[in-house]
């Protein structure tokens, strides 16, 4: 299984790559023109076996500080023009590089945050089974839109269905979503509370183990 997805997510990482050099090269002009340096946003994310790696973005938000120096809200660092770049999905073009280095596949369960691996039950960790991915059948179901619980159910879903067929489709209907702009929201942070807030507030949880460092 895992031997056909690897060869797959190459050569299409590969055809990709050279099909979409050009919007990437524009991309991260427009980024360095607007938000300056770096060009690449990067944060460390759990991956396949729950190890952590470092995913890479182009930046869509500036380094907006208050007067302690915390990061402000996202939707007050967030520019017009990482605001369209979310909107076209241009932002998640730098993920080709994690899909070379072997930390992520086109397809799979999208990687999140480290502080969040303590508040997953057994049957949610198992979307950690597989390489994340770029895309993922819960993207195709509602991208920014879908609740946490059923954004786990769907990742399991996955995990317990793969097939290079499903791949092909997710693929598909992803593009598919994109080119329509649907399902997108620019901060989600604004209909969504962090998974591992929510789950604090709900109680009932029984952490699992300590959060990669």
């Amino acid at each position: 299984m895992f031997v056909w997805k690897r060869v797959f997510d190459l050569l299409a990482a590969i055809v990709l790559l050279l099909l979409l050099l050009v919007p990437i090269v524009l991309t991260a002009c427009l980024v360095r023109m607007k938000l300056g340096s770096p060009i690449l946003f990067t944060q460390t994310r759990i991956g396949y076996k729950e190890q952590p790696f470092k995913i890479y973005k182009f930046r869509t938000m500036t380094d907006k500080r208050d007067e302690q120096g915390n990061l402000l809200p996202d939707e007050m660092r967030i520019t017009k023009t990482g605001m369209w770049i979310r909107k076209l999905s241009l932002d998640e073009f730098p993920q080709l590089l994690n899909i070379f280095k072997g930390d992520m596949s086109l397809v799979g369960p999208r990687p999140l945050l480290t502080r969040y691996l303590p508040f997953y039950t057994e049957e949610e960790s198992k979307r950690h089974l597989v390489r994340p991915g770029i895309t993922g059948l819960a993207q195709i179901k509602g991208r920014n839109f879908v609740d946490w619980q059923s954004r786990f159910e769907l990742d399991v879903e996955y995990v317990n269905n793969q097939s290079l067929w499903l791949d092909l489709k997710i693929l598909l209907i992803t593009l598919i979503k994109v080119l329509r702009k649907d399902g997108v929201e620019d901060v989600p942070c604004k209909t969504m509370l962090d998974f591992d807030v929510e789950r604090k507030l709900k109680g009932g949880y029984i952490p699992r183990k300590e959060a990669t460092k």
